[in-house]
């Protein structure tokens, strides 16, 4: 099972409608929030409650998300490398390029599978085997990370 979630705060369609593209021979479940896309063929949720969330992470074959830090965090947090499809200011889904930032510098860790444009993420999924997160922790990840929200907030 594939499971991806967009968030609740903000309608993310163009991950969504990178969905149907892409020909998928298991199950797809989405998370979608206040978005009105729904991919063809998949199990389609608005909201869920966290621990439904983490159990359809835990079981899934590959998560994919949206780059806000909890959605990525929680995905981490229960075992998985998340693929990660972050939202951009300059088309219109996001106010800044956080996102953007805060997964690439996880990427150069290798904790995430960085898809930058949606219309990779066929080609990701393709290759993707079972999610599980395969490294193990790093202080200065960790370090720079809390450096990093901290600066933000």
């Amino acid at each position: 099972m594939i499971f991806a979630t967009t968030g609740t705060c903000e309608p993310f369609d163009r991950l969504l409608h990178a969905f149907d593209t892409i020909e998928l021979d298991e199950e797809l479940v989405v998370q979608h929030g206040i978005s009105p896309v729904r991919p063809r063929g998949a199990r389609c949720v608005d909201f869920l409650a966290y621990a439904e969330l983490t159990e359809l992470m835990r079981r899934a074959r590959v998560v994919v998300t949206h780059g806000g830090v909890g959605s990525v965090l929680t995905a981490l947090a229960n075992g998985k490398r998340p693929v990660v499809v972050p939202r951009r200011a300059d088309r219109g889904e996001a106010i800044d390029d956080h996102q953007l930032e805060f997964v690439r510098k996880l990427a150069a860790t290798g904790v995430i599978d960085l898809v930058e444009e949606p219309e990779q993420l066929g080609a990701r999924l393709a290759t993707a085997h079972d999610g599980a997160l395969r490294v193990a922790p790093d202080a200065r990840l960790v370090s720079e990370l809390r450096d990093y929200l901290t600066a933000a907030a």
